[in-house]
């Protein structure tokens, strides 16, 4: 593996059982991502690219092939591993959000942080500066609820980011968005590729989206 490498995709294979069917979603994918790149990973819907996004994040096992992070293999590694490395490592936003409906925007953007073994005072720091750094200092005690969908987006990214990861997975972060909101969103991703060098994997279906990004990498059919 290059040391410019942060991850290495080699001969990856998945497949999931519908019934008695069978549905082949990866079929022998390979893909290099540098240190610090930001890739959009374009394709139509069911083409495989969340599905590689997932196993990248550890949140899916492969059946054949192997994942390599920083020169070693993640594919089969035990699932105490693989919660530490997601946790120390990765940083994942959804198209849904998936914000805890119970807890207030601050609550919810502590939450990785105190899983990180971070409470208190340096918790609360932690996720007041990210927030503000998103534009939602005004929205700290506000439940997901009594937010707008890009402000929801603006507080998944600040919990992305909690732990200070290497990696960031962002499965159509703008996909529920209109097209100004869903700009504004990518202009959060620009800085953070700008700024900080983070490596920025980002699934999408849309070509003007995914051309925001320093390589646009097209899955048709569970192949690059």
């Amino acid at each position: 593996m290059s040391n410019d490498n942060i991850i290495e995709v080699v001969d990856l294979f998945r497949t999931y059982k519908l019934g008695k069917t069978n549905i082949r979603v990866l079929r022998g994918l390979n893909l290099e991502i540098k240190r610090g790149e930001w890739i959009g990973l374009l394709g139509a819907s069911g083409s495989g690219k969340t599905t590689l996004l997932n196993l990248i994040g550890c949140l899916e096992k492969p059946d054949h092939g192997k994942i390599f992070y920083d020169g070693i293999d993640i594919s089969n590694i035990s699932e105490k591993r693989k919660t530490k490395l997601r946790r120390k490592k990765i940083g994942f936003v959804f198209q849904s959000y998936h914000l805890l409906p119970e807890l207030n925007v601050l609550e919810n953007i502590k939450l990785p942080a105190m899983i990180n073994g971070v409470f208190g005072k340096a918790s609360y720091k932690l996720a007041e500066e990210l927030l503000v750094s998103v534009g939602l200092q005004d929205r700290l005690k506000h439940r997901p609820t009594e937010l707008s969908g890009g402000e929801q987006q603006r507080a998944a990214i600040a919990r992305a980011l909690i732990n200070d990861p290497e990696v960031i997975l962002a499965d159509e972060p703008t996909g529920n968005l209109d097209s100004k909101i869903g700009d504004e969103i990518l202009e959060i991703f620009q800085h953070l590729h700008d700024d900080s060098s983070k490596t920025i994997i980002m699934v999408t279906h849309n070509k003007g989206v995914a051309r925001r990004s320093d390589r646009v990498v097209e899955v048709i059919d569970g192949k690059i």
